[in-house]
C-alpha cells in the first residue's frame, strides 16, 4: 500500500500579515497601471486570494484599499529623506534622492498615479497624504541644514525644491526615463545648491547655511564641480552687463 502524497503545509495569516499582502499586491498593481484601472478582482487575483476576503479587509471597498496602499507608499517615500546627518550635505542629498528615485524608477505609472493627482478616485484624504509626503521630506531636509527655526526664505526654498524633485521625476518618466538617474541625481543636488545660493543673495539665514554647508565640502565634490562649471557662464555673462 502506497502512503498518501504529502500535503502542502498551510499557515494562516495574522490580520497584519493578510493585510500587508493585499497592500502588497494593490501596490504592485498600482506600480503599472493607474488606480482607476483596476479592480478588487485585480487586486484579489494578484494576492491569490477570494474578492470577498479583499472586502472582508477593506468593507470601503477600492477607495479604501486605494487610500491604504497610498499611506504605505508614502510612509516608504518620506523614509527615503531620513539620512544620518554626518558628511557633507551634497552627498546625503544624494543618498536620500538615490532612494526616491528608486522608488519612482520601480513603481513608474504608480508613481504618476499616487503623486500627480487628478485620478477619479482622488479625495481631500488622499491629497492630505501625498502634502503630508512633501512636508515630511522639506522637514528631513531642513534637519540637514541644521536649522531649528527656518526663515520664510528659507522654507519656501526647501519646499520649492521639493516640488521640483516631484515634477522633474514625473517628466523623468514622460520622457522614457532619461536622462539616467545617476544624471538626474546629480542635476538635482546642484539645482538645489543653486536655490540656496540664490536665495542667500537676499537671506541672511540661508547666506549663513551656506557656509556652513561649504566647511563639510570637498573642492572635487558636486559644489566644487558645480562652482568651476558655472563661474566661467557668469563670467562671460557680466561683460555684457
Amino acid at each position: 500500500m502506497t502512503s498518501p502524497a504529502p500535503t502542502r503545509a498551510y499557515r494562516r495569516l495574522s490580520v497584519e500579515e493578510r493585510r500587508s499582502q493585499l497592500l502588497d499586491a494593490a501596490l504592485s498593481l498600482f506600480a503599472v497601471r493607474a488606480p482607476e484601472d483596476i479592480s478588487l478582482d485585480d487586486v484579489a487575483e494578484a494576492a491569490g486570494v477570494s474578492r470577498p476576503l479583499v472586502y472582508r479587509y477593506f468593507p470601503g471597498g477600492k477607495q479604501q484599499l486605494y487610500e491604504a496602499a497610498l499611506r504605505s507608499a508614502a510612509e516608504e517615500l518620506e523614509h527615503c529623506f531620513a539620512e544620518p546627518p554626518d558628511g557633507p550635505l551634497t552627498r546625503r542629498l544624494s543618498n536620500a534622492l538615490d532612494r526616491y528615485l528608486a522608488f519612482v524608477d520601480q513603481h513608474d505609472a504608480g508613481f504618476s498615479a499616487l503623486l500627480q493627482g487628478g485620478s477619479v478616485v482622488e479625495t481631500s484624504r488622499t491629497t492630505a497624504i501625498v502634502d503630508g509626503v512633501r512636508r515630511a521630506a522639506a522637514e528631513h531636509i531642513l534637519s540637514h541644514l541644521a536649522v531649528e527655526e527656518p526663515g520664510n526664505r528659507l522654507r519656501m526654498t526647501v519646499r520649492m525644491w521639493i516640488t521640483a524633485v516631484e515634477a522633474a521625476s514625473l517628466i523623468w518618466l514622460d520622457e522614457e526615463k532619461e536622462p539616467p538617474l545617476d544624471e538626474l541625481r546629480d542635476w538635482l543636488v546642484e539645482q538645489f545648491v543653486a536655490c540656496l545660493v540664490a536665495t542667500a543673495a537676499r537671506d541672511e539665514q540661508t547666506a549663513a547655511v551656506v557656509r556652513a554647508a561649504l566647511t563639510l565640502e570637498s573642492a572635487d565634490g558636486p559644489m566644487g564641480s558645480l562652482a568651476r562649471r558655472v563661474l566661467p557662464v557668469v563670467s562671460d555673462a557680466a561683460h555684457l552687463l
